[in-house]
């Protein structure tokens, strides 16, 4: 189930940590002001089903997916919780096996050539890249983009407003994600308005209302 149809137009995914599932709401109504539509929901705190839940409930025009899946059984908890789309940092063969049968968007995590034709083999031309910064960043993405020209990537990991523009820009990008869009001093004061004025500029410095134009 390759996520490039779902994620088509898309060019900024906030990725997010949240402890709080009663600030879903705000959080999704702030990105969503500033045009970023579309949340990944990082699976690295108790209550992340609840916000994508929540979310997914409340806000149905806003596209809500899961990150962080790293089991087959995780799959279950999310789509259940009402999430559109995963996303891995890897690509386990159990773990691939069990998106076939839950039938759901996935971006599995790849950064090496064979990890990269792997998953083309199993039908993924969208894959996650991370940690971007760590792994190489548009230096390796263009290296790989020559001899694997079909291959397109969602990079995360490292990534800044000043290094979005050199992301996007490569024809091989997809997307990007990043953690910068909701700093957790921000959403622990729920300074909302912030929020939306980072996500602003970010789309402005990244040309990303030009490109939804």
């Amino acid at each position: 189930m390759d996520a490039t149809k779902l994620l088509h137009g898309v060019r900024i995914v906030p990725v997010v940590v949240v402890d709080d599932p009663s600030i879903a709401i705000p959080l999704a109504e702030a990105l969503y002001e500033a045009d970023l539509g579309t949340i990944e929901i990082t699976l690295r705190t108790p209550s992340a089903l609840d916000v994508i839940e929540n979310i997914a409930v409340k806000l149905p025009e806003v596209v809500v997916g899961a990150g962080s899946v790293r089991a087959a059984n995780q799959l279950t908890q999310i789509k259940n919780a009402g999430a559109r789309f995963a996303v891995s940092p890897g690509s386990g063969q159990q773990l691939l096996d069990a998106v076939a049968k839950h039938e759901i968007p996935f971006v599995p995590g790849a950064v090496t050539a064979s990890e990269i034709i792997n998953l083309q083999e199993r039908g993924y031309t969208l894959t996650k890249f991370f940690p971007a910064e760590l792994a190489g960043g548009t230096k390796l993405l263009k290296a790989l983009g020559a001899p694997l020209p079909e291959a397109r990537f969602f990079p995360t990991g490292g990534i800044t407003p000043e290094l979005a523009m050199d992301y996007l820009a490569l024809p091989s990008v997809t997307c990007i994600g990043g953690s910068w869009l909701t700093p957790a001093d921000l959403l622990a004061a729920g300074d909302f308005r912030a929020i939306t004025r980072i996500a602003r500029e970010t789309a402005t410095l990244a040309g990303y209302q030009e490109f939804r134009e």
